[in-house]
């Protein structure tokens, strides 16, 4: 990475509190959905029944505990871009606080994650678009090719299109959710929230560690931050919106799925379509099938915009190939790193499909890795800002650190990437110095030149002149 003023300076981070990002840029409707498509992800659809399997109706609780302790984790992220507004997201807030190695490891950690994470999404949607409408092993592959190839295309053609995009999908996808919760909760039975821990605190615990998967996003939207109009009041505000979004769709979800479905809530894979069965009847399938694909569609064109200015970003300042920076400033589209996704993504795909390789994995490795960015953002947030913003960031802090041991082995998976995109930006760091080193004897050569020049006239004169 480069020096972290670079990346200050490219992205006009301390022009005082307004300071613009790109012009005509985000608004905070667009930032909104584009927030809520990065953490409303079609884990939704099965982490009610995870959670509920682990902790019976006590899951509730940890719903409301990793939604209160998800606050300093957004706000965090909100204050940094605001102050710091660039797409390079947490790398560029990692550059400002621990160096250029930090930022470049992180990048590495956030940007390699989207082609496997990615994937796995648009997998887990296709299959239950398959599920409800009947669709066999081809029909999987498909689904998921189609949500790829549209979410790259919606990017390529810029976030002006991808934003707009995104709104319209959040809108009918806050509808939906908040129409299953309403119809399913005159159902609600008290006797269903009986015995309300039978696996203790214990399962609260394990429950948790299930619902992470639900909880991670925000530091997606961290990259976004200089495409907004207004990155301090704008990304700030989004924030809020989609905090108080996902806090009522996620608690809702969770009280109806206990209080209507009771131990099927446990049993059941698809809880959210036992939920619409209430309200929809037969159309409870397609319904469902419809909601996998806008939260699937979602969470793929949110992490592809962000990972693709990360990625532009990351070139820019030296960790990754040059040629992939045309697209790092605001409002550019970062089509080369786009491309670069897209081949992996394919390959992925490729192999999740014709290798029939489970999808845990890569959603587990996933998780590690945007964990340990997320731990990254939140050590930066509590050296870089001050105040109540730097009390919030020591929380959000502590409490990834927790997130980040809890993924045991997976952690392998940010350990080796690390050690790559260290020695990378070791490498880039050299590669500055040689050619810093080469343009200072360069100079001195000119400087050289430039003092011997009045005498050559005088020499070639008396060679040229005849002898006495």
């Amino acid at each position: 990475m480069e020096h972290p003023g670079r990346s200050a300076r490219t992205a006009g981070a301390d022009d005082g509190p307004g300071a613009p990002g790109a012009s005509g840029g985000l608004g905070a409707a667009q930032g909104t959905a584009l927030l809520l498509g990065a953490v409303l992800g079609p884990g939704v659809l099965a982490l009610p029944h995870l959670a509920a399997a682990a902790a019976g109706p006590a899951s509730i609780v940890a719903w409301a505990a990793l939604l209160a302790l998800s606050v300093p984790v957004a706000l965090s992220f909100a204050a940094l871009g605001g102050r710091f507004p660039d797409g390079g997201g947490v790398a560029t807030f990692a550059a400002r606080a621990f160096g250029p190695r930090t930022a470049a490891v992180t990048g590495w950690w956030f940007y390699f994650a989207v082609p496997i994470g990615v994937p796995a999404g648009a997998m887990i949607g296709a299959e239950y678009v398959a599920s409800a409408l009947g669709l066999g092993a081809a029909g999987i592959t498909a689904v998921a090719c189609a949500l790829l190839v549209a979410a790259f295309a919606a990017n390529h053609a810029g976030l002006r299109v991808s934003g707009g995009t995104q709104l319209l999908l959040a809108a009918l996808l806050a509808v939906l959710l908040v129409a299953a919760v309403a119809v399913a909760l005159p159902s609600v039975r008290p006797g269903n929230f009986a015995p309300f821990a039978p696996h203790g605190w214990g399962g609260i615990a394990e429950a948790a560690g299930v619902l992470f998967f639900a909880f991670v996003g925000w530091e997606a939207a961290s990259h976004l931050s200089a495409e907004f109009a207004d990155p301090r009041r704008r990304l700030r505000r989004a924030t809020v919106l989609t905090l108080a979004v996902v806090g009522v769709l996620y608690l809702g979800l969770a009280v109806t799925t206990v209080g209507v479905l009771g131990e099927r809530a446990a049993t059941s894979p698809v809880p959210l379509a036992l939920l619409l069965e209430h309200g929809a009847g037969d159309l409870a399938g397609p319904v469902t099938a419809g909601a996998a694909l806008l939260l699937s569609f979602g969470a793929i064109n949110a992490y592809l915009a962000g990972g693709a200015r990360l990625g532009a970003a990351l070139a820019r300042d030296g960790a990754l190939p040059a040629r992939l920076a045309a697209g790092a400033a605001p409002g550019e589209v970062p089509h080369r790193s786009l491309a670069l996704l897209a081949v992996l993504c394919g390959a992925v795909t490729a192999a999740v499909a014709g290798l029939g390789m489970g999808l845990d994995p890569l959603l587990r490795v996933t998780s590690a890795c945007l964990a340990a960015v997320t731990a990254v953002g939140m050590a930066a947030a509590a050296r870089l800002l001050t105040g109540r913003g730097r009390r919030l960031a020591a929380v959000a802090a502590a409490f990834t650190v927790v997130l980040l041991v809890s993924c045991g082995p997976y952690l392998l998976a940010p350990v080796v990437t690390a050690a790559v995109g260290a020695a990378a930006g070791a490498a880039a760091v050299r590669g500055r110095r040689r050619r810093a080193g080469r343009g200072a004897t360069s100079k001195a050569s000119e400087t050289s030149d430039a003092s011997e020049a009045p005498d050559a006239p005088e020499a070639s004169r008396a060679s040229a002149s005849p002898p006495a």
